[in-house]
């Protein structure tokens, strides 16, 4: 069950760091390191704001000790002249503590000082790291605004980008569907012409005979109609038939003889003359 549970981990978390990389922007990444920095700065810099307040305020009680001791000094003598050497004694005494509250006031004052050099140096420090970071991330970021436009134009013009490859696929659709739907007109006129199917536009029971016997009907109505035309005309716009020849029988032979003045003339024969 350890295995099981330890491999269900594994995969889990390798699923997460593929969906990580893919939602992940390395320039928000960059932007989001650099305002932590920024804050880490800010705070190393109240850091030291904060040891140089704590030394300035050492500073100010080593100057009213001392100011104490002074005016404590001041009254032993005074105590002492006054041939109170009982006052002056409590005087100095007092002037002693304050000597030695002075001394590890001083101590702190300098530890304080050293950390806030130290500090001060660190802040400096890291400031120019935070410097040098942010000309890489904005370098950083231009590279990378360039990469992907550059991706994006060269998925553009391959056509292998997602929006473009649904493009693609979808017009091989349409031209599979187009040239699908071509094959099927060209053999359902293939076999609307050979009549295997009938054309449902025609009437019921017709076929290529019935079709052919309208046409010669429709032939002999128009050849009546010619000859009723014919009948119709003034007889002058009729040609003049010869005599003793049939409508029935061929043109007459013409055949060339001379005539007087030298003109030829032509005399028309009929069949079977000699």
């Amino acid at each position: 069950m350890t295995s099981i549970a330890h491999r269900m981990a594994t995969l889990f978390r390798t699923k997460a760091n593929k969906a990580l990389d893919r939602a992940e922007d390395p320039r928000e990444v960059l932007d989001y390191s650099y305002t932590q920095q920024q804050e880490m700065l800010q705070k190393v810099r109240r850091g030291v704001a904060d040891v140089a307040t704590s030394r300035k305020r050492v500073e100010v009680q080593i100057n009213q000790l001392q100011q104490s001791g002074g005016k404590l000094e001041g009254q032993a003598q005074k105590a002492l002249a006054a041939g109170r050497e009982d006052l002056a004694r409590e005087a100095l005494s007092r002037r002693t503590a304050v000597a030695s509250q002075v001394t590890d006031l001083q101590t702190q004052h300098a530890s304080l000082q050293a950390e806030e050099e130290k500090l001060t140096l660190a802040a400096q420090r890291l400031q120019a790291k935070v410097d040098t970071f942010r000309t890489s991330k904005e370098a950083i970021k231009a590279r990378y605004t360039a990469a992907e436009a550059q991706t994006r134009i060269t998925e553009a013009v391959t056509g292998i980008g997602e929006e473009l490859g649904d493009v693609g696929l979808a017009m091989q659709r349409a031209e599979d569907r187009t040239e699908q739907l071509q094959a099927r007109a060209g053999a359902l006129d293939e076999l609307l012409a050979s009549g295997v199917l009938e054309d449902a536009t025609l009437p019921a029971g017709r076929d290529d005979i019935q079709a052919e016997l309208e046409r010669v009907t429709a032939d002999q109505d128009v050849d009546k109609e010619l000859a009723r035309m014919k009948a119709q005309l003034p007889a002058s716009a009729t040609p003049p038939a010869v005599e003793g020849r049939s409508a029935e029988q061929g043109p007459p032979d013409q055949e060339a003889t001379s005539c007087v003045g030298g003109q030829v003339c032509v005399r028309v024969c009929s069949v079977g003359d000699t």
